[in-house]
């Protein structure tokens, strides 16, 4: 009786692409991990920039809510890439371009400038927004920021527009005062809302779910307690020892 050898050809071949197609997948899974993070910062940054479009066309309740937006977004993108292990240089410039775009450029376009003096105070938060950036991140001191965080003072100017249905002087007060706050280089907490207990993780799908699916008076009023709580409790409350 003769015995028919399998084509070894085949199995080759065969065996070949399968290993080419898990190594593909490899290569895939492997760019989504070093890239979710930077996503979330592009996310943040559109949402900056059509917070823009929008003010131009004073629509400013879509732009606040997109604020709102970028202010959850920012918070997500530096825990997922410290989660996954894909800090980097890109990932850092990615950051901070969209930080000064969304709670820089954006919100002080809610000040709603017609004026030289209002003109003045909308570069005048623009420029407390790279400052802070630029020159107050880093405290020296593990776990702390020096000077206000823009995003808060982001959130704070977006949930008072929503409150009070866009009370111009309302916001041009608030705004100085947010100056001050991230200019004036006080000691405030590292806000790693997603690597903390889980009741600040609790507060973050809190606000998720008030952005985007609440009202705008609830989101502005969960959105202002957040930061507002932060702003003025921010060792007693946000700690990473709290």
């Amino acid at each position: 009786m003769w015995m028919v050898s399998p084509p070894v050809g085949i199995f080759q071949s065969t065996k070949k692409l399968f290993l080419s197609e898990r190594a593909g997948q490899g290569q895939t899974l492997e760019f989504i991990r070093k890239n979710a993070a930077n996503g979330l910062s592009v996310a943040n940054l559109v949402a900056g920039l059509s917070s823009v479009l929008c003010s131009l066309n004073r629509q400013y309740h879509h732009s606040c809510w997109l604020l709102l937006v970028g202010f959850l977004l920012d918070l997500a993108d530096g825990a997922v890439a410290r989660q996954l292990d894909a800090c980097s240089a890109l990932g850092a410039k990615l950051d901070d371009f969209a930080d000064f775009t969304t709670f820089g450029l954006a919100t002080a376009l809610l000040l709603q400038p017609q004026g030289v003096l209002d003109g003045l105070l909308a570069i005048a938060y623009v420029m407390a927004v790279f400052a802070r950036l630029c020159f107050f991140s880093s405290a020296g001191i593990p776990f702390t920021y020096r000077g206000l965080p823009c995003p808060y003072a982001s959130s704070l100017l977006a949930g008072t527009f929503l409150l009070t249905g866009g009370n111009v002087t309302l916001l041009r007060i608030t705004a100085i005062v947010m100056i001050l706050f991230m200019v004036d280089r006080g000691f405030y907490p590292h806000d790693k809302v997603l690597e903390s207990q889980l009741w600040k993780k609790l507060v973050y799908a809190g606000g998720v779910a008030a952005v985007l699916f609440s009202p705008a008076a609830v989101a502005s009023i969960y959105c202002l307690t957040w930061s507002m709580s932060y702003i003025i409790f921010p060792f007693a409350i946000w700690s990473c020892k709290a």
